[in-house]
């Protein structure tokens, strides 16, 4: 239940994980696994720790990322990291994580160890989460990034990206594509910047100047927190 005296990012991420587990819950009922696919950054934290409370049936739900930093686990802009201490916990400890990192030096040498690995998961996705960021961007499907044409046209799952506007040189990414292969949709969003970028988003069809319209053509659910 959400609490109404809680802050509204709190609240909306209450509402996700509620929305989030009722899907996983109906899939799991007609399938062996689920697959859960979810963004990093600030604001899913709420979301996170509001979803490792639930009850499910974890140990039969995949968790993996939409797209990773190729930093080690321990630095602070590792998504792998950021699981780990806000979802990966309490009752959802008993997931089963993949990761989106490889040993290699490179994400473009460790594309094709996670694509072999990703394969194996049950698609189509129950679930895949999108944040948003102030660039229109989505994933690691960024508006500066050479790769961008490949990310949103290619049939690969996966693809090492780069961008000048990324702290971090190098990521990895699941294609829109890939992306899109899933039952449901949720785009979810903080703060009045990620609402003015939304808008202008929601209001034109050039993909490649905002990414993130590239989902617009499918239902999605947006839950926006002030």
């Amino acid at each position: 239940m959400i609490d109404m005296q809680q802050t509204p990012k709190v609240r909306i991420g209450q509402a996700l994980a509620e929305a989030v587990a009722d899907a996983l819950r109906t899939d799991l009922a007609q399938q062996e696994r689920a697959l859960l696919i979810v963004s990093g950054g600030s604001t899913p934290v709420p979301f996170f720790e509001a979803l490792s409370q639930v009850d499910l049936p974890w140990e039969r739900v995949d968790v993996t990322l939409a797209d990773e930093r190729w930093v080690p686990e321990t630095d602070s802009d590792s998504n792998t990291g950021l699981l780990k201490r806000h979802f990966l916990q309490n009752k959802a400890a008993k997931a089963n994580f993949v990761p989106l990192t490889t040993q290699h030096a490179t994400a473009a040498e460790g594309v094709a160890e996670l694509t072999a690995v990703s394969q194996k998961l049950s698609w189509p996705a129950s679930v895949v989460i999108l944040g948003m960021g102030d660039d229109g961007h989505t994933a690691s499907l960024f508006p500066d990034s050479p790769q961008l044409e490949e990310g949103l046209t290619t049939d690969a799952p996966l693809l090492a990206v780069t961008a000048p506007s990324m702290k971090t040189k190098s990521r990895i990414t699941f294609s829109r594509k890939q992306l899109k292969n899933a039952r449901r949709h949720f785009i979810h969003l903080s703060g009045a910047a990620k609402r003015e970028m939304f808008t202008k988003a929601f209001g034109g069809d050039d993909i490649r100047e905002y990414p993130i319209r590239s989902f617009m053509d499918t239902p999605v659910a947006l839950y926006w927190a002030p």
